[in-house]
């Protein structure tokens, strides 16, 4: 009873309100950005603590007024990124592609003219959910991207038909190696957001991220040991509101030659470059450092 009302309520949610405001031109869904940054920022602080102690521990040599001014550009961020994200509900195919470009897909798309499958790994920097609406066009791979299914069933079934109706499939995490058995026989993208917490901090991989030691996720690099395929790095890079673009990276063509922890460390890396030259643009309130390794030591 508690779950079929908690899905009556989020349909009613999503068709009386987010539905009919994602047809709204950019141009008011930016008003609304505005007006939501100022009561985000200003009126109730929404994860401010979370957000304020991330970036403390990640910038320890920055000033109070540097660390508030990372702080200010975000929340003006991830408000334009909330009403994007409404707007992909009702995004045409071809705006996707003009608000989400590719600049080099030849180094994706060699490997499919090879027959190869490759891994993506990357993190939440800039507009991973246009990303998600767009790469199935940019590529000549089949997609399939990594997900953990949202505790709303009515949320979880939008949002797996919204991110795949331009091709992209959306897998469970709970299901990743059935997905990789049935990929075997055409080349595929598989993606996945290797910032997240994990579940187990036994099964990640230890390291210094962010001036923090961190728990990483492992999968990408054991599943491409695993399957011999080739691992790529995905950046979003936000050139105008609205407006971004995706530059992929190549870390290793031979999983199986390089050390334990190499790819796992040089996608991290990779991503922790980014997100110090634009601190902005990665998702502070997430409560990323909830795992310790004394817990798993003790």
């Amino acid at each position: 009873m508690k779950k079929t009302f908690s899905n009556l309520a989020a349909a009613l949610l999503f068709y009386l309100f987010i539905k009919p405001l994602s047809l709204f031109p950019m141009r008011l869904l930016y008003m609304l950005s505005d007006v939501l940054f100022l009561v985000f920022f200003y009126l109730t602080p929404y994860r401010k603590k979370v957000v304020r102690e991330n970036i403390d521990r990640s910038f320890p040599e920055k000033s109070n007024q540097e660390k508030r001014r990372i702080m200010k550009a975000f929340y003006r961020h991830f408000c334009d990124l909330i009403v994007e994200s409404v707007k992909i509900f009702s995004i045409s195919e071809q705006e996707a592609k003009n608000r989400m470009r590719f600049r080099n897909p030849e180094i994706v798309n060699r490997f499919a003219a090879e027959g190869k499958s490759v891994i993506l790994a990357g993190g939440h920097f800039n507009n991973w959910e246009l990303f998600a609406v767009a790469i199935a066009g940019a590529v000549k791979h089949h997609c399939v991207a990594l997900y953990k299914p949202l505790t709303n069933a009515f949320f979880d079934q939008k949002m797996r038909a919204t991110r795949g109706m331009f091709g992209l499939e959306m897998v469970s995490i709970k299901e990743v190696q059935q997905s990789f058995e049935r990929q075997l026989d055409r080349p595929t993208l598989s993606i996945f957001a290797s910032d997240q917490s994990p579940s187990r901090s036994g099964k990640a991989y230890w390291m210094e991220f962010l001036n923090q030691d961190t728990a990483v996720l492992f999968g990408t690099e054991r599943y491409a040991l695993r399957y011999d395929q080739p691992v790529l790095f995905g950046c979003i890079h936000k050139v105008a509101r609205g407006k971004y673009e995706c530059e992929f990276r190549l870390i290793t063509n031979s999983p199986t030659e390089v050390r334990h922890g190499e790819i796992t460390e040089t996608h991290t890396r990779m991503l922790e470059r980014d997100i110090c030259a634009n601190p902005e643009f990665w998702l502070w309130t997430h409560r990323r450092w909830k795992r310790k390794r004394e817990a798993i030591e003790a």
